[in-house]
């Protein structure tokens, strides 16, 4: 994480895996910094070392996402390629079974995709350059044969 952020810590964390990761989303938060947990795909119960919590001063909060604005928010920072969103595999719709058996086991980084009405992948991209320009973090999870192909 603090490759990514040029060796800060991050002001906010939005974690989504629960007991894999929430550790150290607690940990590379920002002092004062906020996680916010809106999910648990890989375990509900939660194990922390508090120190980190309480003596940096930081805050958990708990949601299911967001209202309208700030949702409205969140979809602005990708526009402006501020945020990148990584799909780590995408499948076609005859897939979908196999997609949500990877979901279940928690076999995924990032985000996984389904081809709902289109062939292949692209085809709802309305600016090429943005997305050409952030290959890199949207493909991070990716196998590289794969990253490089833009495909599943």
């Amino acid at each position: 994480i603090r490759e990514l952020t040029g060796g800060d810590d991050p002001d906010i964390v939005f974690e989504h895996p629960g007991r894999a990761t929430f550790g150290a989303s607690v940990y590379v938060t920002r002092r004062g910094g906020t996680i916010v947990t809106c999910a648990s795909t890989s375990g509900y119960e939660h194990a922390f070392d508090n120190r980190y919590l309480w003596m940096s001063v930081k805050r958990i909060i708990g949601t299911h996402f967001a209202n309208y604005r700030e949702a409205w928010e969140a979809n602005r920072l990708i526009c402006k390629g501020m945020v990148h969103p990584t799909l780590s595999v995408t499948y076609p719709l005859d897939d979908v079974g196999s997609a949500v058996r990877d979901v279940h086991r928690n076999v995924h980084n990032g985000k996984v995709g389904v081809l709902c009405l289109a062939p292949e992948e692209g085809w709802g991209v309305t600016d090429p350059e943005m997305r050409e320009k952030h290959l890199a973090e949207i493909t991070r999870f990716r196998a590289p044969q794969v990253a490089a192909e833009g495909v599943r």
